[in-house]
């Protein structure tokens, strides 16, 4: 049951699948898999009920190779917003496999996107795996972001609590990246 929202999936923002096309293409010939967000489409200036897909969640310990993609499950968090899953098909083929099918119980969509990754390279389908209309919205993204903030933000923070390795409040940051990358928790965020 959700609460509080429309569930009605009124499309996905342009601007979050040209991320996803970009990021499939990145991977291969590796899969990419994803979780899908969405918001409320009257916080995103549409007049309409009902929610955009908006983000994709990339979830840590992913791991991939040309033919799958298995996610931690332990490590996907209990997401009000999520709507489904996006994953690439480095073959190309855009129709889910048999073990697509059996991920796509949970959420509204699913979004396959094969090599070589162009504008019409993806295909949405339901939970039994069958296609459905998902429409392309050109709409301006809140610019505010979970992950809006950089390496340097990071340090300072680790600083301010003493626990960055190495450094202290009236040492200098080294200027070659390499002497700073220690890896740590944050290190994946780079």
């Amino acid at each position: 049951m959700r609460l509080f929202r429309s569930s009605d999936l009124l499309g996905i923002a342009r601007e979050t699948l040209t991320f996803v096309r970009e990021a499939s293409e990145e991977t291969h010939p590796d899969e990419y898999m994803g979780f899908l967000r969405a918001e409320d489409a009257r916080k995103l200036g549409l007049d309409r009920r009902g929610q955009v897909i908006t983000d994709v969640l990339v979830i840590p310990g992913t791991t991939s190779n040309p033919v799958s993609a298995t996610v931690r499950s332990e490590m996907k968090p209990n997401d009000v917003q999520s709507v489904g899953s996006v994953h690439s098909h480095p073959n190309g083929v855009l129709r889910p496999s048999d073990a697509d099918l059996a991920t796509f119980g949970q959420g509204d969509v699913h979004i396959i996107v094969g090599a070589p990754y162009g504008p019409d390279d993806w295909r949405a389908f339901d939970n039994q795996g069958d296609p459905t209309t998902l429409d392309v919205l050109d709409i301006d993204l809140p610019e505010e972001r979970f992950f809006d903030f950089t390496q340097d933000d990071i340090d300072a923070e680790l600083l301010a609590e003493g626990r960055h390795e190495g450094l202290r409040a009236d040492d200098e940051r080294p200027d070659d990246d390499t002497d700073r990358d220690r890896g740590g928790l944050f290190s994946w965020l780079r």
